[in-house]
């Protein structure tokens, strides 16, 4: 099933999501290192990356969407997209409540239990990740009606090389 929503012929989702999901894994480990004691600025770059992770997650989830619509109701294909759509808002949600706890927080530190929150919204976002892998490479959303070995770049219009 190909992509709906394309720049210069490629689909604009898989090309979202890894600034945002980059973006989150740096900030939990800027967040552990902060804690555990590394350089003090190391939180508030982190809160930052959070700020633009989740900028990014809700762009990424909007260009999803446009695919995931476009899959047929009843398939396997369906039903992945929508756990590994689900598993998504799951993580903006919790990076969106530490970001809210440390906006007007005296220190951008996170601390124990933000930290937490933080590593479980990863360890979802590492199984939201399999299922992003699933729907292109095995079941083939968002792939190209003419994806082969020698086919033409998609810049071309044509079918020549």
């Amino acid at each position: 099933m190909e992509s709906r929503l394309k720049v210069l012929g490629h689909p604009v989702h898989p090309m979202l999501v890894m600034f945002p999901a980059a973006l989150l894994i740096t900030a939990v480990l800027f967040d552990v290192i902060d804690t555990a004691g590394g350089p003090d600025f190391l939180g508030e770059v982190a809160y930052w990356n959070i700020t633009v992770g989740l900028i990014g997650g809700l762009l990424a989830a909007a260009a999803g969407l446009f695919d995931l619509l476009a899959i047929p109701a009843g398939t396997r294909a369906k039903r992945v997209a929508l756990t590994h759509a689900a598993a998504n808002v799951a993580v903006i949600l919790l990076f969106a409540a530490v970001w809210v706890v440390r906006l007007n927080a005296d220190s951008r530190a996170a601390g124990g239990a933000l930290i937490a929150i933080e590593v479980v919204a990863l360890g979802i976002l590492s199984v939201s990740a399999w299922l992003g892998g699933e729907l292109v490479d095995r079941l083939g959303v968002g792939v190209d009606r003419d994806a082969h070995l020698d086919a033409p770049s998609s810049l071309r219009t044509s079918g020549s090389q």
